[in-house]
């Protein structure tokens, strides 16, 4: 069976251009979206999934009507694959049904994944490059060595932990997590 997807980003955009060419194209069932392509989690796209049985095709206008990123729409590609499902996108002459489009689509697999894997190694010179100069990633710390020593001093002459929180700006975890009550005990005795 062959089954459509379409999507368009707005609300006020028109989906029938898709539509007529998957109706054209033998689709049993269209699903929609009129959702952003950046995200692959969509109510349409997952239904059509849903519908989706071996050697079914799963057929698109365009391949960016799928998503806007190429690892999610490789990944979703990928799991069509596995679950035995072809993929074809009709303006784009990509059609895994095919040895060729089987070939084109596998060169494109691995090309994304050379570009997550070069994104990985630039990532890791970065913070490589950063640390040697002394910047450590994260948050700024709330408990500074001073902070944790006058709560400490406060919790040792009886201040409630919520008080001192407060006083210090930060919640009740945190100061538990920087004072924990096994050294406030261990060190009033």
């Amino acid at each position: 069976m062959k089954i459509g997807y379409a999507r368009v980003s707005k609300y006020d955009q028109n989906l029938d251009q898709q539509t007529d060419a998957l109706s054209k194209a033998g689709c049993a069932q269209i699903f929609v979206d009129k959702a952003s392509g950046g995200r692959m989690e969509r109510d349409g796209l997952s239904d059509a999934y849903s519908h989706l049985r071996q050697n079914d095709v799963f057929i698109v206008w365009k391949l960016d009507r799928l998503g806007r990123n190429v690892r999610g729409v490789v990944e979703f590609v990928c799991n069509l694959e596995q679950k035995g499902v072809h993929f074809q996108s009709l303006t784009d002459n990509i059609n895994t049904t095919t040895a060729a489009g089987r070939f084109f689509f596998h060169v494109m697999t691995s090309l994304a994944q050379m570009e997550r894997e070069l994104i990985i190694e630039r990532t890791k010179a970065g913070l490589a490059a950063a640390r040697k100069r002394g910047r450590m990633g994260g948050r700024k710390r709330l408990m500074t060595p001073s902070k944790v020593k006058s709560a400490k001093r406060l919790l040792e002459n009886g201040l409630p932990p919520r008080a001192v929180a407060d006083n210090l700006g930060v919640s009740i975890p945190t100061l538990y997590r920087w004072c924990p009550a096994s050294e406030r005990t261990s060190s009033s005795k």
